[in-house]
């Protein structure tokens, strides 16, 4: 039997993803992925929405942040303005930053709620990525982005849905 000829339950039990769909193929009937990674899906998404909104939000308060660390500010040889000029860039790369690593885990995220085991590792280090930016500021709504993400990649580790995330099988 060739590879295109497997069925998806077949490749799976070799330890592979489902195979991909393309464009103009018939329509199949995909596996249903377990309700704890829907579920786990939708808390991640979550938490990639609360990440943006979160330095989105940090941005539009740049006047209080620029403030702060103008008060704080204790080198003669740093103007106002440049701190002002340095808040500024550095809440944008924030935002822009949060967007990307908020867009990458949603696309491996839905790449693991459709059984792929790699994806959901990728998604593992996503969140290791946004605990990391949650050290960066942010304040209480990057923590919760955090724990929504924990709290959805963890659903998928679950012992009740390793079946669904098949090993692969290396052929002798």
């Amino acid at each position: 039997m060739s590879e295109a000829d497997e069925s998806d339950d077949q490749r799976r039990a070799r330890g592979l993803p489902p195979s991909p769909h393309l464009p103009g193929d018939p329509d199949r009937e995909l596996p249903e992925p377990p309700k704890p990674v829907n579920v786990g899906f939708g808390l991640i998404v979550a938490a990639a929405v609360v990440l943006v909104l979160a330095f989105v939000l940090q941005l539009l308060d740049k006047d209080a942040l620029t403030e702060e660390l103008i008060s704080q500010n204790t080198d003669e040889n740093v103007t106002n303005a440049q701190i002002a000029a340095g808040v500024e860039s550095m809440l944008w790369a924030l935002v822009v930053g949060a967007a990307a690593v908020g867009g990458l885990i949603v696309l491996f995220a839905w790449k693991a709620r459709q059984g792929t085991r790699s994806a959901r590792t990728v998604v593992t280090v996503l969140v290791v990525v946004i605990a990391l930016f949650s050290l960066l500021g942010g304040g209480y709504t990057v923590i919760g982005a955090v724990l929504l993400a924990l709290g959805g990649t963890s659903l998928m580790y679950l012992p009740s849905v390793d079946p669904y995330f098949p090993r692969v099988v290396k052929n002798p």
